[in-house]
């Protein structure tokens, strides 16, 4: 499977994002001849610009004139937040609504997918906007989301997108900035509200840095089109594109980057993974006898595993932590015997996933008879193996043979059987 990782240390845009892909090897003709059949008059130029030492492609929109440089008198870093900042080309064309947005979208010459993909990004866009200012999402006129470098900017994203051919988006933590914004609705904390509400569920963190990192495009673009969140997956790095952001930061890359290749596979075919429930209870004030006969109790009752951990508690107590490892089926039984049999006033339970090597039994001989190797294979390779203690224990006794002997024995049959 062919991932793409969107690596957004320094937040997104849209047209930092439709740079990263040209840059990454999405055919800047094909955007070009995208911009053209939408018919709203707008051009794209593709440029190599230099941010913090790293050079990266910056596509920018052009309406007959080139587009005026937000930079200079915005806070924020890159292309102006399309839904809230002031525009005054903006001001002087008809604001346009949902619908007719989408009207010139349908009519665009490109992939009914992508026309699809566009559709989307806007209706996410219009529906954060519509929560934020409480109307209907059909009266929102979005004064800049309107303005013909949005549309562009989120045209262009789908069809890169598609073009670049991978199956998989998936986005780092952003980072959203920090500071103020002037838009058309006064001061505005960044993120703006829109970003906020279109992060939902998005993993977000600042730098510190004061400046508008994501916009509501960007987070758009993002929400529709990233399948999932998370660090950098396990891949096999084929190539990497940048996409520059308006505004070249001292010391601060102002870029995306996008990196493009094959995912590797998750886990072999000889583990598995599963959900396990972990129960947990500090201890203080219990006899030490009464914690083995609990751990016995919790093991013959299903547990997985039970430990105890010294711990040091409060009034400089020492204590014990017990832990139980469960299937989360036996939870509410195993609970109810730590508080039966022990003083805890409390015990705290959550989930956690467990991967797990495949094992099997395998039986050897020793001088004294069978005892049975517990084996966990991993790659096609043997990798862990280990006697049975209870059969080892039962030879051991009745033999009167010290039991680490029988287990040396045990373990060197094993070995020697891999040798053949």
């Amino acid at each position: 499977m062919r991932i793409a990782y969107l690596d957004c240390f320094s937040g997104i845009s849209g047209d930092m994002f439709v740079g990263a892909f040209v840059d990454a090897g999405a055919p800047f003709s094909l955007l070009e001849e995208t911009v053209a059949g939408l018919n709203i008059g707008a051009r794209i130029e593709l440029s190599r610009v230099m941010r913090s030492g790293i050079s990266a492609a910056k596509v920018d929109v052009f309406e007959g004139k080139p587009r005026e440089d937000h930079s200079t008198h915005h806070s924020h870093h890159h292309e102006h937040g399309h839904s809230h900042s002031h525009h005054d080309e903006a001001e002087h064309q008809h604001a346009r609504g949902l619908k007719e947005i989408v009207q010139i979208i349908e009519k665009a010459k490109i992939a009914v997918t992508a026309k699809k993909t566009a559709v989307e990004i806007f209706q996410a866009l219009g529906m954060a906007e519509a929560k934020i200012h409480n109307v209907d999402i059909q009266k929102i006129h979005f004064h800049e989301v309107g303005a013909v470098d949005a549309i562009v900017d989120i045209v262009c994203a789908a069809v890169a997108a598609e073009a670049l051919g991978v199956d998989e988006i998936v986005c780092s933590p952003l980072n959203v900035g920090g500071g103020t914004v002037k838009c058309a609705h006064g001061i505005l904390p960044v993120p703006v509200p829109a970003t906020v509400e279109l992060l939902k569920n998005a993993p977000v963190y600042s730098s510190g840095i004061q400046m508008e990192l994501v916009t509501p495009t960007g987070a758009a673009i993002v929400r529709v089109l990233a399948k999932r969140f998370g660090a950098f997956p396990g891949m096999r790095i084929e190539k990497s594109g940048y996409g520059a952001g308006g505004r070249d930061v001292p010391g601060h890359p102002n870029v995306v980057r996008l990196i493009v290749g094959e995912a590797l596979p998750e886990r072999t075919a000889d583990t598995s993974q599963e959900i396990i429930s972990v129960l947990e209870a500090n201890l203080d004030d219990l006899n030490p006898q009464i914690f083995g006969y609990v751990m016995d109790r919790l093991f013959e009752e299903g547990a997985l595993d039970c430990f105890g951990i010294p711990v040091q508690m409060k009034k400089s107590r020492p204590g014990t932590l017990l832990t139980v490892l469960c299937k989360p089926e036996n939870e509410d039984k195993l609970t109810q015997i730590i508080f039966r049999e022990t003083t805890t006033l409390g015990v705290r339970r959550r989930e956690e996933k467990r991967e797990i090597l495949q094992r099997k039994w395998v039986s050897v001989p020793t001088q004294w008879g069978e005892v049975r190797m517990k084996v966990a294979n991993r790659n096609g390779t043997f990798t862990n193996y280990a006697p049975e203690y209870e059969d080892c224990r039962k030879i051991a006794v009745e033999r009167k043979v010290p039991l680490k002997t029988v287990m040396n024995q045990a373990m060197e049959a094993y070995a020697k059987s891999l040798r053949g």
